[in-house]
């Protein structure tokens, strides 16, 4: 691109700061020459170094600048030294505070000082007397470090500083407000070859046309006029468009996955009945997942409403001795009250319980899936959350049977990306046959565990439909399976919002 194509392209920020650039120059010197506030000369610089005809140096440097009240002393000189001053016609602590114009904090400084540096005596009468002494009389003659360092022109860096200069320096920053000391990114402006090459040239200062507006197209006032060209090829600001969240996204393809298999959907409340999170799902009262150690218990409402008396009999009769499922239950005395008790859900499946207890004879078959927040009173680290997402399925069918189970996880996985599923024995209250589902990582080859699955026990199904049935159940954690998706190691960053990672993260398209 030759020099006359730049200089057309030049903007008329790009104009006035190249008309004040040197060889090299630093920023603060070049905002102050120009007149323009930051934001402008910023871009300036930014647009004259995407076309190569500056190029900008940062270093990180200390640099000491007065505070407020070194700007004072710099003018009025330091308390210390108009204390002395002052102590040549008066000698009681009130008249020279009076003729030095110090407040009281500053006299209490002025007063340790000097002790320190021998130039006054203290007596104390009905008031303190200050006497100078021959080594203050000397001080009066001279100036302190302390003086000579305000002096300066500020800012300073800390680097260059002598040694008197660094015990001045120690002494001030002690006291309030005299100097402070800042890391500041100093920018310097260095013209390259090209850039010479324009300057040199020279630039016409005339006023040329930015933009086509409507009201110059109507008073033709463009007419013998020139135009700015424009440089399509220049670096500009991303635009970040507005997206779903990157977890919001998983979850619905995830749900488009069993609508498609043909799935209708299970909703609830996240606050949940001990009964419906627990009772219904055969776990015992006593069970220790039912701890504060385990659950979120709720204290206002601390209890909540039970289902039907027909529903809370025959879930009492089931954990008492089994019922009519051929089980002798847990062999314990069922208390209405423990049932009643609100929790944050542990699991979705509790709204696996209430669909079937919703369901007649006549619905089935069946196939439903969920897909929500539970909550777990986990200790938060790389690997758990306090606040999580699950995904529940359950096929009820009386021609269901184990393998159909494994069929419908491995065909979901597998639209979630992970090809291989594996499947060992496990064991939960409330399934049997059950099942811990691993999946292989496509990526580190290892195999690691989302959840569990299996056949809902007589004891949860007949109760809840009425009939002993089979019913495929599974609910996997959900937030692990998207990590390997979006390459994420610590399941922390999914909910930590991070504006760049939200904009800079891909899309969930499958």
């Amino acid at each position: 691109m030759n020099i006359n194509t730049i200089i057309k392209k030049l903007h008329p920020l790009e104009i006035k700061t190249l008309s004040h650039l040197k060889k090299e120059i630093l920023f603060s010197e070049l905002q102050k020459n120009t007149g323009l506030k930051e934001v402008e000369i910023t871009r300036a610089i930014q647009w004259l170094g995407n076309k190569n005809i500056i190029t900008i140096d940062e270093e990180i440097k200390e640099l000491i600048e007065l505070d407020k009240n070194g700007v004072k002393y710099k003018k009025e000189g330091l308390p210390e030294k108009r204390f002395l001053k002052a102590t040549r016609s008066k000698n009681k602590i009130s008249e020279i505070k009076k003729e030095a114009k110090l407040e009281d904090e500053e006299i209490n400084i002025c007063i340790g000082s000097l002790k320190k540096k021998a130039a006054i005596a203290i007596t104390k009468e009905q008031e303190l007397i200050i006497t100078l002494t021959e080594q203050g009389k000397k001080l009066l003659e001279k100036e302190f470090l302390e003086e000579q360092f305000l002096k300066k022109d500020f800012p300073i860096e800390l680097d260059s500083l002598k040694p008197e200069e660094i015990f001045a320096f120690e002494n001030l920053i002690k006291r309030k407000e005299i100097i402070k000391k800042n890391v500041k990114k100093i920018r310097t402006i260095k013209l390259t070859i090209l850039g010479e090459e324009v300057k040199k040239k020279g630039v016409s200062t005339k006023e040329v046309i930015e933009r086509l507006t409507p009201k110059i197209l109507k008073d033709k006032s463009w007419k013998n006029k020139e135009f700015r060209a424009y440089d399509v090829s220049i670096n500009v600001p991303k635009i970040t468009r507005g997206k779903r969240h990157f977890v919001n996204q998983a979850i619905d393809y995830a749900r488009r996955i069993w609508l498609d298999m043909g799935f209708e959907e299970m909703t609830g409340n996240l606050l949940q009945t001990s009964f419906w999170n627990f009772d219904a799902l055969f776990t015992a009262q006593d069970h220790p997942v039912r701890d504060l150690q385990d659950t979120f218990f709720i204290k206002k409402p601390a209890t909540g409403k039970l289902p039907k008396k027909e529903f809370i009999d025959k879930i009492k009769n089931t954990h008492e001795n089994g019922w009519t499922t051929n089980s002798k239950g847990w062999q314990y005395e069922w208390d209405e009250e423990t049932s009643k008790k609100n929790v944050l859900r542990t699991h979705t499946t509790c709204l696996s319980a209430q669909t079937l207890a919703k369901l007649s004879k006549k619905d089935i078959p069946k196939k439903f899936f969920a897909l929500g927040k539970c909550f777990r009173n986990e200790t938060l680290d790389w690997s758990h959350l306090f606040e999580f997402n699950q995904t529940e399925g359950i096929v009820i069918d009386k021609n269901a049977n184990f393998r159909h189970l494994l069929g419908y996880l491995k065909a979901f996985f597998k639209k979630m990306g992970y090809e291989k599923a594996r499947f060992r024995p496990a064991y939960f209250p409330y399934t049997e046959f059950s099942v811990e589902i691993d999946v292989l990582h496509p990526i580190h080859k290892t195999w690691f565990e989302l959840g569990g699955a299996g056949i809902f026990r007589p004891e949860v199904v007949k109760p809840l439909l009425g009939i002993d049935i089979p019913v495929l159940a599974w609910g996997p954690g959900f937030d692990r399976i998207i990590l390997e998706f979006f390459k994420i190691n610590d399941i922390r960053e999914l909910y930590k919002n991070d504006l760049k990672q939200l904009r800079e993260i891909k899309d969930w398209i499958k």
